[in-house]
């Protein structure tokens, strides 16, 4: 009986320590493992959103880039991260959703992570070198018909964003061009400018400046609506390639069985850190979209993200696009 008695003490002491831990939350430095190489639309935006969680949370963020194979080897290492809050996986569409429809993955991205909230949305713009002899998207389209197998796109890997969004692109085009894989769309745009690739669809978060100093061209946002930051860029619909849209949302989620209490501690921290003039207006230039505080949150996310699975999965492996 005395030794039962020491065993209900002791769970009690350590639930009691555990809720302790929780209340402090975070007493060090949290790190947001970001699946791809530096200077990736994902990694420029997780930049911005961590300046606003420092004053949010009291400690300092660590950006860890993590690249290779579409974004699973960062996601792996972050769900294999003890659940504690200190480790979370920053991740978008290709990450979080297309990866499991291309790659035999070590994890299962529907159980093993648990959400924290979504992040802003930001569609692709379709760029090419300065000197590529199409000068609007109509002129693109039928140079690569004219031109099979000729033209080289730039993309983050194989399930990466700007690899999906090009592959979609051939679908819908009926074109073909080599898909370069790289370890992240900062790399690949680099070899863009310097005119060792011909085409890319990525983030404006990274190509606007490109644009913006005459070192790339751009044909069109893959949006319903011009960007604000850079109004003078005709949407798809209005470039000749009506309806097509490609725009990676993002997320922020944490190892399955992090405590309650800090996911919530994360979440308010993610919604006060997008509230922020100045991170929104940081946002804004990048031509990157905040949701509504009403859809930031883990359930919004946890629903969201079962919904993608569920619609995109079946298209992609109907694709037949498969991991190296």
């Amino acid at each position: 009986m005395k030794q039962l008695i020491r065993m209900v003490a002791l769970a009690a002491a350590l639930a009691s320590g555990s809720d302790a831990n929780a209340q402090v939350y975070p007493s060090r430095p949290i790190t947001i493992n970001v699946p791809y190489a530096a200077g990736g639309p994902l990694d420029v935006m997780m930049r911005v959103v961590a300046d606003g969680l420092r004053p949010a949370l009291g400690q300092t963020i660590i950006i860890e880039n993590v690249a290779g194979a579409g974004g699973s080897i960062g996601v792996g290492r972050a769900a294999r991260a003890a659940p504690d809050g200190y480790t979370i996986s920053a991740g978008n569409w290709s990450s979080h959703v297309a990866n499991g429809a291309i790659y035999t993955l070590p994890y299962d991205l529907r159980y093993d992570f648990d959400p924290i909230s979504l992040l802003p949305f930001e569609a692709n713009v379709i760029v090419a070198r300065k000197d590529f002899p199409a000068n609007t998207l109509g002129e693109l389209i039928t140079w690569l018909k004219q031109n099979p197998d000729k033209a080289s796109a730039g993309t983050s890997g194989i399930g990466g964003p700007s690899y999906m969004a090009a592959a979609f692109f051939q679908m819908r085009t009926d074109t073909r061009f080599a898909l370069v894989p790289y370890r992240g769309a900062g790399p690949a745009l680099l070899d863009l400018v310097a005119g060792q690739l011909d085409i890319m669809s990525t983030g404006p978060a990274i190509a606007l400046p490109h644009v913006r100093d005459g070192t790339i061209k751009v044909y069109a946002v893959t949006a319903k609506d011009r960007m604000a930051a850079a109004p003078d860029i005709p949407t798809t619909d209005e470039a000749g390639l009506p309806g097509f849209y490609f725009s990676a949302w993002s997320g922020l989620w944490v190892p399955k069985g992090t405590p309650r209490e800090i996911i919530a501690r994360l979440s308010v921290a993610v919604r006060d850190a997008l509230a922020d003039p100045t991170i929104r207006q940081r946002l804004a230039v990048l031509a990157i979209e905040v949701p509504p505080p009403e859809k930031l949150g883990p359930a919004t996310l946890g629903a969201f993200h079962k919904a993608e699975i569920d619609k995109w999965w079946p298209i992609i492996k109907a694709m037949g696009i498969k991991g190296e």
